[in-house]
């Protein structure tokens, strides 16, 4: 097999990112935009010596889940892989990969797995969004690429930043504003980065450098665009680097943050802060955490990794304490502001890395019951994992990932240690892309 030899291929399966993998030459070959059980005609773009990467060029014998793709870029951009697929589809599809990934990385064979909680609004639910500015528009980049794919008109993005981005790019027309080069480090206006919740909109423009020319224009800009703003901030990043957001800011309007509430529970949210990005299912991913911890009010709750607090002051009504741990010191002073914010007077947080501070607060004397798990993508340290299961007091293990392979990874610690997963709820956060949060309940083998 080599490069741009074409093969009518039978996809077999589905990998973790979206893609359908096939045969052909006895490789194997991966091919985006596809479904299982569907026949299918492959450019291959890629051949390596033990697997080959294909370009869809025609579908043979489509699968009866094939449905066209709602948005007109979707085949460009990248930022979607599963948009080709029906929902009800999607949702077995992405079953199955946490089944697959607790059976062949976890050990826990026939692990029964809930059927995915769907989301309400499979489109325009993302309450976060980031669209590179260039010389070639505002947008998105294709994937594995700095190659713009012009839009104003995302569709897994909330609905207002199409009037947001045109406000940008109105601003930056009449005013002469001219987009980052990232190739020559020209020009100024870098991302739009908008984050959205109960209370308004968020909106910010990274530039490239400190001064802004016409920041009056562009808050007028923004506010006759018939979205509800809350605050409109300037971030600088002058560095050439592919992190969106620099470590100065200015306010230009309004409020530096956002508030939303998850049920009764309100927070403010900055624009760096960790925030779940489908506002529509947040309460029902907490709300089944709740349930997992079965609460009753004597309970001390450790949650860990846990931002600007959302999910333990989300149970903190049912705690005797809620003790939070979280690495970024401005999310640990926004977690206390919104403690202080609903009343809730029994939250504590610690600063510093979950495995160091762990130690610190079990030799303070606290007896955990209960820990609440939310770690990034990469997963929890072995270290925790350890200083968790050997704290004597601990019942109780909610694990709430955004990552199947590094949840199933840790679960097998878990079970090493003695706990074992009673139930794996997994919850629809990111319809149309491959990603999937799921809910799992470890209990200690009594």
């Amino acid at each position: 097999m080599k490069k741009n030899d074409i093969y009518d291929i039978e996809i077999t399966g589905m990998t973790d990112d979206g893609r359908g993998v096939g045969r052909a030459m006895g490789m194997a070959v991966f091919v985006p935009y596809v479904i299982t059980g569907e026949t299918v005609r492959v450019h291959i773009i890629k051949a390596l010596k033990n697997y080959a990467v294909g370009k869809l060029i025609e579908v043979i014998k489509p699968s009866p889940e094939r449905v066209k793709a709602e948005c007109p870029i979707y085949y460009k951009c990248g930022g979607c892989a599963l948009m080709h697929m029906s929902y009800e589809q999607e949702l077995k599809f992405k079953r199955e990969k946490v089944r697959d990934c607790l059976e062949r990385i976890g050990g826990f064979d026939g692990i029964k797995v809930d059927v995915v909680v769907p989301s309400p609004k499979p489109v325009n639910y993302r309450n976060k969004s980031q669209f590179p500015v260039t010389t070639e528009g505002i947008g998105m980049f294709a994937q594995h690429s700095h190659r713009l794919i012009e839009t104003d008109n995302c569709l897994i993005a909330s609905e207002n930043t199409r009037r947001i981005i045109k406000a940008v790019k109105y601003w930056m027309k009449r005013c002469g504003a001219a987009p980052y080069d990232e190739r020559t480090g020209s020009g100024n206006v870098r991302h739009i980065y908008t984050r959205e919740g109960k209370g308004g909109v968020l909106v910010t423009v990274v530039t490239a450098k400190s001064s802004l020319p016409h920041s009056d224009k562009l808050v007028s800009d923004l506010l006759d665009s018939g979205v509800d703003i809350c605050g409109i901030i300037q971030n600088i990043n002058s560095k050439n680097t592919n992190v969106v957001l620099g470590t100065e800011s200015k306010l230009l309007y309004g409020n530096s943050f956002l508030t939303d509430n998850i049920g009764a529970v309100k927070f403010r949210i900055s624009h760096e802060s960790f925030y779940q990005v489908n506002s529509l299912q947040i309460k029902q991913l907490y709300n089944i955490a709740k349930d997992y911890a079965d609460l009753k009010g004597h309970e001390v709750l450790l949650d860990m990794y846990c931002g600007i607090g959302t999910i333990g002051q989300f149970m903190a009504d049912g705690t005797k304490k809620v003790i939070g741990v979280e690495y970024i010191q401005r999310a640990v002073d926004d977690a206390r502001k919104n403690a202080e914010l609903n009343g809730i007077k029994n939250a504590v947080y610690y600063c510093g890395k979950a495995e160091h501070i762990i130690d610190d607060i079990i030799s303070s004397g606290e007896k955990p019951d209960i820990a609440v798990l939310d770690p990034p993508r990469k997963g929890c340290g072995a270290s925790l994992l350890k200083s968790l299961a050997d704290i004597y007091t601990l019942k109780r293990i909610i694990y709430i990932s955004c990552k199947p392979s590094t949840l199933a990874r840790d679960l097998k610690i878990l079970s090493e240690y003695g706990f074992k997963p009673k139930i794996v709820t997994p919850v629809d956060m990111f319809p149309r892309t491959p990603h999937v949060e799921t809910v799992v309940l470890m209990s200690r083998i009594s």
